[in-house]
């Protein structure tokens, strides 16, 4: 069975590729419900399993995003605010972690922040930004954001997504 998936080229936005999925497996591909265990490594089973990165920096957003899929999990990635909001909205399936830089091309505030928060109210966000300021930080915090500073080690942000909960209700 040929299924669609979509991978975001930073050049001309999304772009429809295809994948084989075995419906032995995943009948229902779409639907991430019990009948995927065993597709899934038991360790992703324990934490987050879809994840979106955002970030305009092609050399960071490659980094993390083969970072996490490594981990096992499923990660789309964005370059803007405009892409972000696209992927979150036409997300097959729901976001359990937003990685996502403080600015971008189109947005450099926290407002993309909050709007990812009131669309993804289940989602964990992390917050990489090299300009945390002791207000930034405090404002992201107040959203429900863990703030990760830049640079960082790859490993601390696995952590972080590896352990993240989503914001208390």
């Amino acid at each position: 069975m040929m299924a669609s998936g979509a991978i975001l080229d930073v050049q001309r936005g999304m772009k429809q590729v295809s994948c084989m999925v075995d419906p032995e497996y995943w009948p229902d591909w779409r639907d991430p419900g019990p009948r995927v265990r065993g597709i899934i490594s038991p360790a992703a089973e324990k934490f987050p399993r879809h994840v979106l990165v955002v970030d305009d920096e092609p050399l960071i957003r490659w980094s993390v995003t083969e970072s996490l899929s490594d981990l096992g999990l499923v990660v789309e990635a964005a370059s803007d605010a405009t892409s972000a909001l696209r992927t979150v909205t036409n997300a097959a399936l729901p976001f359990d972690v937003v990685v996502l830089d403080l600015r971008l091309p189109d947005m450099d505030d926290l407002s993309l922040l909050g709007t990812l928060r009131q669309l993804t109210p289940g989602a964990s966000i992390i917050l990489m930004t090299a300009f945390g300021t002791p207000e930034i930080i405090a404002e992201a915090t107040a959203l429900g954001a863990t703030v990760l500073g830049k640079p960082f080690e790859l490993d601390e942000l696995k952590r972080l997504v590896v352990r993240s909960q989503p914001p208390a209700a």
